[in-house]
């Protein structure tokens, strides 16, 4: 039991200095990059907006199309339901006159 207990005992020394080891070396800095880098960088992200922005703007055109199409679609509508109601209102008059007329003769 004692040689189990020192070979334990001994292991785990073993792994805390191998679990130790030595210090990490200094991180080495990234070269600094060039201009032509960064020039083409800054060219990039610059296309890079000017889609987005003409996106932007061909999407808020459409957004607008949409929305006027919509709009006159509610006002066709109403001008259908208008007439509609008006065509109703002229029937029944137009049957009353012809029923009178029909009466009339007699």
């Amino acid at each position: 039991m004692n040689k189990l207990l020192a070979t334990l005992i001994a292991g785990l020394f073993a792994t805390s200095v191998f679990a130790q080891g030595t210090a990490p070396a200094a991180p080495v800095a990234p070269a600094a990059p060039t201009t032509k880098a960064v020039k083409a960088d800054t060219k990039e992200t610059k296309a890079v907006v000017k889609a987005d922005a003409k996106e932007m703007k061909t999407d808020a055109k459409t957004d607008a199309k949409v929305a006027d199409a919509k709009e006159d679609t509610k006002e066709m509508k109403a001008k259908a339901h208008r007439k509609a109601a008006k065509a109703k209102v002229k029937a029944p008059a137009t049957e009353v006159k012809a029923d009178a007329k029909v009466a009339a003769p007699k």
